[in-house]
């Protein structure tokens, strides 16, 4: 899949989930694993950048496993990007199964 691509959609997925619950980065890499292929060198900067563009906040907090944990949560501007988004990726995914099964008919 293309790097671009897939870093954009890794943005709206990492919205989505914190528009549901606060998580930290490892929380994070394993949720999405489930569904989509991603290493955790890849979340890291993704938070980094968020947090600085402001749609994500972090705080610590204590762990019974060992050192606190980094938790990310969402902003005001975080939930209006994320819904902003989700918009976006509805559409565009509408057009291109659109385009597919058009194409399939005709063949």
């Amino acid at each position: 899949m293309n790097i671009q691509f897939k870093k954009g959609v890794l943005e709206l997925c990492v919205l989505v989930l914190l528009s549901k619950q606060d998580y930290y980065g490892y929380e994070l890499v394993e949720e999405i694993s489930k569904y989509v292929d991603i290493s955790e060198g890849t979340i890291y900067p993704l938070l980094r950048r968020l947090q600085k563009e402001g749609y994500l906040e972090s705080y610590l907090q204590e762990s019974s496993e060992g050192p606190p944990r980094k938790y990310y949560r969402i902003t005001g501007l975080g939930k209006s990007t994320k819904d902003e988004l989700v918009k976006e990726w509805t559409d565009f995914v509408e057009g291109v199964n659109f385009i597919i099964c058009k194409e399939e008919k005709h063949e």
